[in-house]
């Protein structure tokens, strides 16, 4: 898989409190990825970007809703998220956000 491939399947990390959860007791990582991408582009593009052993992946897709904007209606993307079960003892090293505020407070 080429460089291009692998920035255009994975489009972030998630970072929310149900994937902080999942990451600290079972070891997943969450991604947001291409609504095009396959569960062996994702675990090859993590395994080359992050240097990790990848054991599953297990990907869900949620529908975007349809929201009103005053008159017109509007419709948010749907979005693909990847959970990510890494080897034991693994962990891919994200950026901490709640770090970066603590240090600029200080």
């Amino acid at each position: 898989m080429n460089n291009e491939r692998i920035y255009q399947v994975l489009r972030g990390p998630v970072f929310s409190e149900k994937a902080q959860v999942l990451g600290d007791t079972a070891g997943v990582q969450v991604f947001k990825v291409d609504l095009n991408a396959t569960k062996l582009e994702i675990k090859k593009a993590v395994e080359q970007l992050f240097g990790v052993e990848v054991v599953k992946v297990n990907t869900t897709i949620t529908k975007g809703k349809t929201k009103r904007f005053g008159k017109t209606l509007g419709r948010r993307s749907d979005v693909k998220k990847a959970y990510v079960t890494l080897k034991a003892g693994q962990d891919v090293e994200m950026a901490d956000l709640g770090d970066t505020a603590e240090s600029a407070a200080e």
